[in-house]
C-alpha cells in the first residue's frame, strides 16, 4: 500500500516521470507553526544533480502545500504538499518496453499488476520518496519542538570503504580469544553517535562526516560512474532525546516499525539496530546494559540495545543502520533477456545516481521522524485515557508507575 502509520498517516502518490509527486498527511496536531522553507530543507538535501556523484537529472524539488496549513499554522486537517516533475524524459526508458532492467522492478511490477509505468520506475522509483521528506519534515518539526528530538543520519560506507569506527577489529575467523577485550562497537563510533550533526554530515558531497574516509568515498563513486556502473553502501541514523515507552508489542516493536520504515525506501537490502551483528560476536556479561541513576531518572551506562529493549524505547538514544545496494540502473551493457524470454543486450539510458547512500541520508531521517511521531502519538493516547482513571492503589508500587500513584496522579 502507499499509506504509511497508523495515527499520523502518510499516503504518498506519483511515478517518477508523470506531472507531480506528493503526500497527504493526516493526523498531523493542530497550531504546528509551518511553512513551505521548513519543508523544502530536507527536499533540497534530497534532490538530484547536487554534485558530480549524484544523477544530473536537474528538478528543484520546489514543494507547493495545498491544504492543512493557514497563515502558517497547521489546522489539524489533512496537509497535502505537492512537487512538480519539470525535467522529464521518459523517452531515455524505451528499452525498457522490450527489456526489463536487470535487479529492477520492471518485471516485478509488471507481474505484479498486470501493466507498469511506460518510463523510469513508476512507482518504485526514488522519485516517490520526496512525500516521505516532504511529510517526514513535518513530523520532524513538531518533534523538535514538543519533545526537543533530533535525528542525524550519515553515510557509513560505500563498497568497501567504512568509517574507521565503524571496522571490527581483524582476526582469524575462527578465534575465539578476544571476549574480554572487545566492546561491542568502538568508543569512537559511540562519540561520534552523541556528537554528529546535519552541518558535520553535510559538510562533504558523500554525507560522511569523517573527512579522510568522505574523499576515499568520492574516488569509489566517481570510479563506478566512469566504468557506466554502480556502487551500495550503508547510512547509519541517530536518534537523540527519545521518550522512554514508544513502541507496540508484540508485533508492532518499536525496532520493528523501524525496520518496516527503512526496507520500504527504494534499494534497500539489510537492517540492524543497536550493536546489530556486532553484537553478535559478544558474550552477554560483555553486551548488557547496566541501569543507573541519569540526571535523577533511570538510565543505562551503556546502550549496547541501540535505545530499545523488549521492543519499547528505554529513553537512551535509539541507532541503526541500513544497507543499499548497489542501483539496479547501469548503462553497461549487460546480458539479459527480453518480456518474452527472446536473449539480448541492455544498456540503459537515462540519468542515475552511481551511488545512492549520499541521497538516501534525508529519506533515512524522514522515515525514522514517521516513526517516532506515529509511535508518540499512539502513547500519547493512551497514557490520555489511562491519566482520566482513578488512580491504583491495589497494587504494591514497585508495579505501577509513579505517576499512577494516588499522590502523584493529577487526577487524586
Amino acid at each position: 500500500m502507499s499509506t504509511f502509520g497508523t495515527l499520523f498517516r502518510v499516503t504518498t502518490y506519483g511515478e517518477s516521470h508523470c506531472a507531480s509527486v506528493g503526500v497527504i498527511v493526516d493526523g498531523c496536531p493542530p497550531g504546528l507553526q509551518l511553512s513551505a522553507p521548513d519543508v523544502q530543507t530536507q527536499l533540497s538535501r534530497r534532490r538530484p544533480g547536487q554534485s558530480n556523484l549524484t544523477t544530473p537529472r536537474d528538478e528543484k524539488d520546489l514543494v507547493h502545500i495545498q491544504s492543512g496549513v493557514e497563515q502558517g499554522v497547521t489546522l489539524g486537517t489533512p496537509i497535502a504538499l505537492l512537487v512538480k516533475n519539470e525535467d522529464q524524459r521518459p523517452k531515455d526508458y524505451s528499452e525498457t518496453d522490450l527489456y526489463p532492467r536487470p535487479s529492477h522492478a520492471d518485471y516485478t511490477y509488471l507481474v505484479k499488476y498486470g501493466v507498469k509505468a511506460s518510463s523510469g520506475g513508476g512507482r518504485s522509483s526514488a522519485r516517490e520518496t520526496i512525500g516521505r521528506v516532504a511529510a517526514g519534515a513535518i513530523a520532524e518539526r513538531y518533534l523538535k519542538q514538543a519533545y526537543g528530538i533530533e535525528i542525524v543520519a550519515f553515510v557509513s560506507s560505500v563498497g568497501k570503504i567504512h568509517l574507521p569506527s565503524t571496522l571490527p577489529p581483524t582476526r582469524a575467523q575462527d578465534e575465539d580469544v578476544s571476549d574480554d577485550a572487545e566492546q561491542p562497537l568502538s568508543a569512537e563510533f559511540v562519540s561520534l553517535l552523541k556528537s554528529v550533526t546535519r552541518a558535520d554530515v553535510d559538510a562533504h558531497p558523500t554525507r560522511c562526516p569523517h573527512a579522510p574516509t568522505a574523499e576515499r568515498m568520492t574516488q569509489r563513486i566517481l570510479r563506478a560512474k566512469e566504468a557506466q556502473d554502480s556502487i551500495g553502501g550503508t547510512v547509519t541514523c541517530v536518534i537523540r532525546n527519545v521518550p522512554a515507552g514508544l513502541g507496540e508489542p508484540v508485533f508492532d516493536k518499536f525496532e520493528a516499525k523501524l525496520a518496516h520504515a527503512m526496507l520500504s525506501i527504494p534499494a534497500t537490502k539489510a537492517f540492524e539496530i543497536g550493536s546489530g551483528f556486532r553484537g553478535t560476536e559478544v558474550p552477554g556479561s560483555r553486551h548488557n546494559d547496566s541501569f543507573v541513576l541519569k540526571d535523577g531518572k533511570l538510565g543505562t551506562a551503556t546502550n549496547w540495545s541501540g535505545g530499545i529493549q523488549g521492543g519499547i524505547t528505554n529513553g537512551e538514544d535509539v541507532y541503526f543502520r541500513i544497507g543499499f545496494k548497489s542501483p539496479a540502473t547501469i548503462s553497461q551493457a549487460q546480458s539479459t533477456a527480453q518480456y518474452d524470454g527472446t536473449p539480448g543486450t541492455l544498456a540503459a539510458r537515462g540519468r542515475h545516481d552511481p551511488c545512492v547512500v549520499p541521497r538516501a541520508v534525508p529519506i533515512v531521517e524522514a522515515m525514522a521522524a514517521l516513526v517516532v511521531m506515529d509511535q508518540l502519538l499512539i502513547q500519547q493516547a493512551r497514557r490520555g485515557a489511562a491519566s482520566l482513571l482513578p488512580p491504583i492503589t491495589t497494587l504494591p508500587p514497585t508495579m505501577v508507575l509513579p505517576s499512577h500513584h494516588p499522590d502523584k496522579n493529577e487526577h487524586a
